[in-house]
């Protein structure tokens, strides 16, 4: 006999409960060892725990363990549990369990003395078109399917007399990460008091672990506010171990422990926080078994402006509560507003009353202040136009956008707050989902906030998904204002926008969604597919994205054969079979169903509805995940479930992150393309390198000039001064090093920063070091240099070659190359330093200066001496003169320099330079002395020679 199990999505009372202090204080005592043998349990129990026993109509919970293993955020979690009927007859075990909405159940066991019943997954039969109508005439109420992002997993089964039963429930889920942290989270509501109560959460993370946190149990009623205020120790019994890579976290409360926590056995949802090591980079790929993932959360970017407008609910039904606590997180929020940004608010009923209309108002004191008290005196009243609210808003972020010009330059969104249904105007949802798509046009983003019970979730959670934005619903009983501002702060500090993310074409395959509108501070995208080139070596990832003015492109290639690395077999704490799974695999297929059943939600063709719905089940069977396209069967006859519901439960999207935009987001949106690499740009000689050699390039003349400054260690250099004309200018910092054995010098000196300063057409710099990069335009960018990458602006190009070199194009007339030299193992005199070179100088005045930008105007004249000291002036094609000759003379702006022939290594060595070398610090070819150069800081916009601006 086939009986059925699935998912139930509500809660079921609590049944009563006995006296749990004098049980606690028994089990305490006892620590009974082993439900199972009950007469023997049964000789220790005092006489009152037996009267309660008697009284007792349900069997006991001896024990309830979770065991999880997070995996580069992939958790694996089982949860056991066994109950003991201690009665004369069969009684009805009821196993019932939270998890979060995001998680597909992998299997489902039942275990009843010596049987064992497996849960297998299988494809649900479809409902005939009849049912669905009459489905939808009755709306879903979204408390029936979740609790703030959570589901209840039920099952039921009849335990013979003196008998217990085992049930172990495994599930999947890929964490997100919110406001900067992983949140694992494992709810224990055993619903009485447990023998033995434990929690194993173990974890590795290739990247590095840090800001590990468990905070106190959080209540169902606080569910989302993160912590208790007051108190931020763990759970009593938590224990906490890490290394770099690796931690574990266990809680083991005794029954004492517990009933202090909770007497009914509801102690709440134990949780753990924590973060990677993480820079702005290409973000971690891995790759195990022709499988990979690649997570992408850059920092240190500046945040980009946004224009956002709140349309707030306004009806009768949001009176009291509801619309106090949004009111207060309003306050905080406008609060928080940046400087650059502009906002407005909207608030609906009946009527739609816009705050400030037509336009969009900057964040000013004065404008705070007046929109505060506006929100101050709404008033509920009224129906709720929820069409006409959204089609003023888009309007006003769409007027504003043509307007202005501001869609390259910032973020635009409409953060949208409800407690009901449609009553007037529009009330069709079909017809107010294509009128807000149309009015969006993916122009911005929508997102959408529901309270209480009343609410159109799957309404609310569509208009999101079609419109690149996130959903999320509170209840009514909760603090509205915390949850609210939780989650604007996800969505109110956007770093990136147009985030596309590319691996080659010929490599990969079933990649899941790599385009992304925006990415927003403290988030992560993921991104995961199938290797195809079993051939290739390597992985080439490149990812695109803007940063207001600026546009960003990383690169690099990730070495595919790592198993030493991705491989978790035999990793201590991970011995309970999960390193036997593919998890990166696992994920791919985690991430690829979500997209399946997100596209199926926003499609309203019936047929590419039900291709999306077969093939999301065909994947779900493959990797025995259970969807609202499959079910588990329970073989065996003694178990049971409840009805099966009769209302289809859409598919929750709340464990995606950034809100998928369709099935084909691997597909570029038009406008955008891919760039192609730039030819490597040609170098010449003209340099400031190594201890620091100079080398000045004449190519009209067919020689070079070389010379060497002695400086001091902390002297800054002006190589380039053309401040007042092309508004540029270039410093170089030495640092000093002990001088090798037996040399002349006293001491080594090398370029330790190079800084470059543009002011036109507006003022920006870069500072430049072996390790990073600093790009501050008005908004400040670090890049590593051990990473590809390009940044690009109206004016100015960085474009980074990891570990090798730093190319600085300004307005494309001005081009400098600086070499980055690294020491895998230095001797004492040598430092990790850096080379310049400039590579086009068109875009430079006749009048620029420097140690470099002197000579680049003006042509020098090489003169030989005769040993009857008449003089004879080197022509172009006298190449017979350009040899070794103690008395060749350089002629510059009418002095006369004395040169010998050398030969430099440039370049990393990898060019010969032959050169005339002027000693003693270039005396007498560099206009004035060594130390008229001296910037007084690295900032310092010296205009000409001898003339110093800061």
């Amino acid at each position: 006999m086939i009986l059925w199990l699935w998912l139930c999505w509500g809660f079921s009372t609590s049944m009563g409960q006995p006296d749990s202090e004098l049980m606690a204080r028994y089990l305490e005592e006892k620590l009974m060892a082993d439900y199972s043998i009950m007469e023997q349990v049964a000789r220790r129990v005092p006489r009152q725990a037996k009267f309660l026993q008697r009284l007792e109509t349900r069997p006991r919970m001896s024990e309830f363990t979770v065991k999880s293993t997070i995996i580069s955020r992939y958790a694996f979690t089982t949860v056991s549990c066994t109950m003991v009927n201690s009665g004369s007859e069969a009684r009805e075990g009821v196993f019932e369990m939270q998890i979060p909405a995001a998680a597909f159940i992998s299997n489902f066991t039942v275990s009843i003395g010596n049987k064992t019943y497996y849960g297998e997954v299988t494809g649900k039969e479809r409902k005939h078109s009849s049912d669905d109508n009459a489905k939808h005439k009755k709306p879903p109420s979204p408390t029936d399917g979740r609790e703030n992002g959570y589901e209840t997993f039920k099952a039921s089964v009849f335990i013979p007399r003196k008998m217990q039963a085992r049930f172990l429930l495994h599930y999947e889920e890929l964490l997100q990460r919110r406001l900067g942290k992983y949140e694992y989270t494992v709810s224990i509501r055993p619903q009485q008091l447990v023998g033995r109560l434990r929690v194993e959460v173990n974890i590795l993370e290739n990247s590095g672990i840090v800001s590990l946190e468990v905070p106190p149990l959080r209540n169902s009623k606080h569910k989302g506010n993160g912590k208790v205020e007051g108190d931020v120790s763990p759970p009593p019994s938590t224990v906490v171990g890490h290394t770099k890579t690796l931690a574990k976290v266990t809680f083991n409360p005794t029954v004492v422990e517990q009933s202090r926590i909770a007497r009914n056995g509801i102690l709440g949802d134990f949780i753990i926080r924590y973060d990677v090591n993480r820079e702005l980079s290409i973000g971690d790929v891995q790759i195990l078994n022709g499988y990979f993932v690649h997570y992408f959360a850059p920092t240190d970017l500046p945040p980009l402006p946004k224009n956002v407008v709140f349309v707030l609910d306004s009806s009768a039904s949001m009176v009291g509560t509801k619309l106090k606590q949004t009111k207060e997180a309003l306050f905080t929020i406008l609060q928080d507003l940046r400087p650059e940004d502009h906002f407005n608010i909207i608030g609906f009923s009946n009527r739609i009353k816009v705050w400030q209309q037509d336009r969009m108002v900057p964040v000013t004191p004065n404008n705070i202040r007046d929109a505060k008290k506006y929100i101050h005196n709404m008033s509920p009243t009224g129906g709720t136009n929820i069409n006409g609210a959204l089609q003023t808003g888009a309007k006003l972020l769409n007027d504003y956008i043509a307007q202005n010009d501001v869609d390259a330059r910032s973020v635009s969104l409409i953060i949208f707050l409800t407690d009901g249904r449609p009553t007037v105007g529009e009330t069709q949802s079909s017809k107010i989902l294509s009128n807000t798509k149309d009015a969006i046009r993916d122009k911005f983003c929508l997102f959408t906030i529901g309270i209480g019970n009343d609410v159109d979730h799957k309404l609310l959670e569509r208009m999101a998904l079609e419109n690149c934005g996130m959903t999320r619903h509170f209840q009514e009983d909760e603090d509205a204002a915390s949850h609210l501002k939780g989650f604007y702060d996800e969505i109110g500090t956007p770093l990136l926008s147009d985030i596309r993310v590319d691996y080659p074409e010929d490599n990969v395959e079933q990649v899941t969604q790599n385009f992304f509108p925006n990415y927003f501070n403290g988030s992560e995208i993921i991104i995961a597919g199938k290797l195809i080139n079993h051939t290739s070596d390597s992985l080439h990832v490149e990812v695109t994205a803007s940063n207001s003015k600026k546009y960003i492109v990383l690169k690099t290639d990730v070495a595919i054969d790592l198993p030493s690395r991705n491989d978790i077999r035999g990793v201590p704490g991970l011995e309970d079979g999960k390193g036997d799974k593919n998890y990166i695999e696992r994920a791919w297929s985690y991430l690829t169903i979500k997209e399946l059943l997100n596209s199926r939600l926003k499609s309203d063709d019936n047929q590419e509805k039900d291709y999306l719905m077969e093939k999301a089940k065909s994947m779900a069977l493959t990797y025995n995940f259970v969807t609202p396209f499959t079910v588990l069967k329970m073989r065996e006859a003694g178990l049971h479930s409840e009805p099966p519901q009769e209302e289809f439960v859409s598919p929750s999207t709340d464990g995606i992150g950034e809100k998928l935009q369709s099935l084909q987001g691997h597909k570029a949106p038009p406008g955008i393309r891919r760039q192609q690499d730039n030819q490597r740009i040609k170098i010449s000689k003209t340099s400031a390198d190594g201890d620091p050699h100079f080398v000045i390039d004449f190519p009209s003349s067919k020689f070079s000039v070389c010379f060497n400054i002695d400086g001091e260690p902390g002297d800054i250099l002006r190589l380039v001064s053309d401040h007042k004309e092309s508004g540029v200018t270039v410093n170089g910092q030495l640092i000093g090093a002990p001088a090798p054995p037996n040399g002349h010098k006293k001491h080594r000196t090398y370029f330790s920063t190079i800084t470059i300063l543009s002011n036109k057409p507006e003022r920006s710099y870069l500072e430049i070091t072996p390790k990073r990069i600093i790009l501050d335009d008005g908004e400040r960018l670090l890049l590593s240099c051990d990473r590809s990458a390009i940044v690009r602006s109206s004016s100015l190009e960085v474009s980074i070659s990891a570990n090798s070199n730093i190319t600085v194009t300004i307005r494309d007339t001005i081009s400098f190359v600086i070499l980055i030299h690294h020491y895998k193992k230095p001797a004492p005199y040598q430092r990790d330093h850096l080379g310049f070179y400039i590579s086009n100088s068109k875009g430079l005045s006749s009048d620029a200066h420097g140690l470099l930008g002197q000579f680049l105007n003006h042509e020098v004249k090489l003169l030989q001496e005769s040993l009857n000291t008449s003089h004879q002036q080197v022509g172009q094609d006298q190449t017979d003169a350009l040899k070794p000759n103690p008395t060749t003379t350089l002629k510059v702006k009418g002095r006369l320099i004395p040169v010998v022939w050398k030969q430099r290594r440039i370049y990393n060595g990898q060019q010969e330079v032959d050169c005339w070398f002027a000693k003693n610090n270039a005396d007498k070819l560099i206009d004035g002395s060594y130390k008229d150069y001296l910037a007084t800081h690295p900032f310092d916009t010296g205009t000409s020679f001898g003339t110093i601006n800061s």
